[in-house]
């Protein structure tokens, strides 16, 4: 009987051993987006999961938790195991939130482990063709002379619009006027119209407004003139050292093994450097990055410092 019992007992402990050396992924992944369907971080995150599960031969499951300006489905994400079968994907907003809300449930920067800077892209500065003016320069030649004369439009105070045109106000050193609006239909009609005068937006929002004639581009926020906007300059020409772009990150839970965090990152490199997978963001203007970790958390800090003054200098916030 003694005999049996420890042969059982090898054998649960072969077991055991054989569990725990499984490979990863040994099951589905989810990927939480904190944000609602369609947006760009969701965008990103479907196209990357998909990949990654004919890559790995496992489910990554995109799974959407919104509200409060993106902090709930990062919480939920926070407070997961850190096992790698969770992970967050997140756009531009994370480096952002910590300024706007006055508490938040987490710490953007510690707890979480950075995996992959994912994409990034360009905004267009955009006018309605009833402004007299051709490009960045023009606009703010325009605006020097008539402060406050012309308008701008965002759809809410924290977005990349706003915070766009907030750096683009300092460091040209004019003043314009912010028009809020709480949704983006009526927002197009107004600037197409000429009610409103300018905005930022993504390629995909208004690429096709600026091909048809209905929108005027002056300029792209990119370092310099991109594929995605032929022939429309850079605010970076008229005011050097502009710069600002959306962007996607993926990050897990703070104390997910190195080797997991290795293993995902080195399989997410490889998926975002495919032909197809280019061409699908660019389509949606973006370029594919594929990071180390240490390069995305470098990033995320410096797009904290700098988005963080520009909010604290115009005492923007969501609450």
């Amino acid at each position: 009987m003694k005999s049996n019992l420890t042969s059982l007992c090898v054998i649960l402990a072969c077991l055991a051993g054989t569990a725990q050396a499984q490979p990863y992924p040994s099951k589905p992944v989810r990927m939480i987006v904190p944000n609602a369907p369609g947006g760009l971080a969701d965008t990103a995150g479907r196209l990357v999961a998909g990949k990654l599960s004919e890559a790995l031969g496992q489910q990554f499951i995109v799974d959407n938790r919104v509200g409060a300006g993106s902090t709930i489905g990062t919480q939920a994400a926070v407070r997961a195991a850190p096992d790698g079968y969770t992970l967050l994907t997140v756009f531009d907003s994370h480096a952002t939130n910590p300024h706007l809300f006055s508490k938040l449930e987490y710490d953007t920067l510690t707890d979480l482990a950075p995996i992959s800077l994912l994409v990034r892209g360009p905004m267009l500065l955009v006018a309605t063709p009833k402004l007299p003016a051709a490009n960045v320069q023009e606009f703010v030649k325009m605006a020097k002379a008539k402060p406050g004369a012309i308008n701008f439009l965002t759809v809410g105070p924290g977005s990349p619009a706003r915070l766009f045109m907030e750096l683009l106000k300092s460091s040209a050193g004019i003043d314009v006027t912010m028009i809020s609006y709480k949704g983006a239909g009526p927002a197009m009609a107004d600037l197409m119209s000429g009610q409103v005068d300018v905005m930022f937006g993504t390629i995909p929002t208004v690429g096709n407004l600026v091909k048809s004639g209905k929108l005027r581009p002056l300029a792209i926020t990119s370092e310099k003139r991109s594929d995605f906007a032929h022939g429309v300059p850079a605010i970076n020409e008229t005011i050097p050292g502009f710069r600002a772009e959306v962007w996607v990150g993926m990050f897990a839970p703070v104390k997910t093994p190195a080797d997991i965090i290795a293993r995902i990152n080195t399989e997410t490199v490889k998926v975002l450097a495919t032909a197809d997978l280019k061409a699908r963001f660019a389509e949606q203007g973006l370029e594919t990055v594929g990071s180390t970790p240490a390069q995305l958390d470098q990033w995320l800090r410096f797009e904290m410092d700098r988005w963080g003054k520009v909010i604290r200098d115009n005492k923007i916030t969501l609450e």
